[in-house]
């Protein structure tokens, strides 16, 4: 299939997609707001002639925000345009950033849509969070000479098997990038293998090594712990967990409370339109839980916490004694595991792990993480943090110690945009 091919088939899936986001408005409202901007429809009151920064959702838009702040420090005087996909995706942006970048959504991969998007934008550079890629917006960047960067990119044997079906749509766009920063050497082969050209490919390592704790976090994790008396309570946090995790995580915490009664689980979905659903799941399973969204307190009988707020995950990890890191339950790829091992948090983790392969192998190696197949196993794992405080802080500090020795990639992608933005003056 190439590129006219696939561009006709997203036009007569114009109605479906319409579908979708009224289905999905269903569990998640949100998802009807702003249509216009999906379809490239509305007038943007932006300033043309900065830097476009596309991060699929939630997760690349947290993985951006270090090269937004240094783009913003490095070259004040241009706008910084943040798009990104999801409801999701876009509070967080406006979290993080609120007016110091201009945001919408990316419109859909129509040759129309994103002919008119870059017409209004018209940025001198374009950089794409890890691998979210779309060929007439790749197309488009390419007629009008906007470079376009890869960052962070990561293409598992998963996905390069899939992109390679459609080699006729995947080597040309491959062809048009003028960089890609990925984050190791195998993910490198397998760009080049589906067409990229050898030059723009360069082994940057990932940016998410340079996560930073912030002190800020800290302190409102020790206030939390204070109010809440969870010094004399061992807790652990479910994060990122995914439809069929959430059921397993309680069985494992019921098996954990048959010997710790004091234990306290933080669950935290990884999907806003769940938390209801999570939460009649934890009360049919007769565990005692309160709702972060409302506010009440913890008290000392409260079992479970639900983590149903948004942009409150590594406050979690920072509360907690130790993690479990979702989407590895399901065939999900599972989700970032420095952000625990940032804060010093021993770490465990089901065996689906494809999207962050490399990461955990260096974790497990160093003994940050320990992998679990059944709820049984998580419990026996959380009863051993439990009784020892030491092999907490063993495997704690083995995980900032990997996260060290991996730091740099941000300094590295920096350069290369630098580069880049070099070529358009």
């Amino acid at each position: 299939m190439n590129r006219t091919l696939y561009s006709i088939l997203l036009y007569l899936a114009v109605p479906f997609i319409w579908l979708r986001l009224q289905f999905r408005a269903r569990q998640a409202p949100a998802y009807r707001q702003r249509i216009a901007e999906r379809f490239a429809l509305k007038k943007l009151a932006f300033r043309p002639g900065g830097i476009w920064l596309h991060a699929v959702s939630v997760g690349e838009s947290i993985a951006a925000a270090p090269v937004i702040k240094q783009l913003q420090q490095l070259y004040p005087q241009l706008p910084i345009t943040l798009t990104c996909m999801t409801p999701t995706g876009s509070e967080r942006i406006q979290a993080l950033f609120g007016d110091s970048v201009q945001h919408c959504y990316l419109p859909y991969d129509l040759p129309c849509a994103a002919k008119r998007f870059l017409n209004q934008v018209q940025p001198k550079l374009a950089i794409v969070m890890e691998t979210e890629l779309w060929p007439n917006h790749i197309h488009q960047c390419y007629l009008r000479s906007i470079p376009v960067v890869l960052a962070n990119a990561r293409l598992s044997a998963r996905s390069a098997k899939g992109y390679a079906k459609f080699q006729r749509l995947t080597a040309p766009m491959l062809a048009e990038l003028s960089g890609i920063a990925v984050q190791s050497q195998a993910e490198a082969e397998r760009f080049l293998q589906l067409g990229a050209q050898p030059a723009a490919v360069q082994v940057t390592g990932s940016i998410k090594f340079d996560l930073s704790v912030a002190p800020e976090l800290l302190k409102s994790a020790a206030q939390l712990a204070d109010t809440w008396h969870l010094a004399s309570r061992f807790v652990w946090v479910a994060g990122s967990t995914h439809a069929g995790e959430d059921e397993l995580i309680l069985q494992a915490h019921q098996q954990l409370l048959q010997q710790v009664p004091e234990a306290l689980l933080i669950l935290v979905p990884r999907h806003p339109e769940r938390f209801n659903q999570v939460a009649q799941l934890i009360e049919q399973q007769g565990l005692r839980s309160v709702r972060r969204s409302q506010q009440n307190p913890l008290q000392m009988a409260d079992q479970v916490l639900l983590g149903d707020s948004m942009g409150e995950l590594m406050l979690w990890y920072a509360v907690a004694d130790a993690a479990f890191v979702g989407g590895t339950w399901v065939d999900n790829g599972g989700h970032n595991f420095l952000e625990p091992a940032a804060l010093a948090k021993p770490i465990a983790a089901g065996p689906s792990r494809f999207n962050f392969l490399e990461i955990a192998e260096q974790l497990q190696q160093a003994g940050a993480l320990t992998l679990v197949s059944t709820p049984r196993a998580l419990a026996e794992q959380l009863l051993g943090w439990q009784q020892s405080e030491a092999l907490c802080q063993q495997q704690g500090q083995a995980g900032i110690k990997v996260l060290q020795q991996n730091q740099g990639a941000l300094a590295q992608l920096i350069g290369l945009l630098k580069q880049q933005l070099e070529k358009t003056k």
